[in-house]
């Protein structure tokens, strides 16, 4: 599981994340015979789940008035209970393919991991503020 689809999985139990392969499809059922037994219709595909506002959810968690989750990586991080450590964050800039010229840890570099992460559950269908998101 990449390091972006835990952050997801913390704030969407339900959900996955893009980033995780898909299913490969399934295989077409054969030809119907010529019996006259009834084919029962292909389940219909599961419709996207509404994943909803990231903010209410984050402010919901406990300890997040203490954190500033909205602004810093870190804090994030511990909000979801998950590694907030310089080595996890470069584990997740390296999943992001980060190739600025900040130094790993430095504030510039952590501004950008944060908003790579709120652009990133943008996409995945959650509702992020736009301050929030690059």
């Amino acid at each position: 599981m990449s390091f972006f689809s835990k952050i997801f999985s913390k704030i969407f139990p339900s959900a996955k994340a893009a980033d995780t392969p898909a299913a490969p499809p399934t295989a077409t059922p054969p030809a119907p015979s010529s019996s006259s037994a009834p084919i029962a219709p292909a389940p219909a595909a599961p419709s996207s789940i509404p994943l909803g506002d990231v903010a209410p959810i984050l402010d919901a968690m406990p300890g997040a008035s203490g954190l500033n989750w909205r602004t810093s990586i870190v804090d994030l991080l511990k909000l979801l209970g998950l590694d907030s450590s310089l080595a996890a964050r470069k584990e997740l800039a390296q999943e992001f393919t980060y190739s600025g010229s900040d130094e790993p840890g430095s504030a510039a570099w952590n501004i950008w991991l944060h908003r790579q992460v709120m652009s990133r559950i943008a996409a995945n269908g959650g509702t992020v503020p736009a301050e929030l998101r690059d």
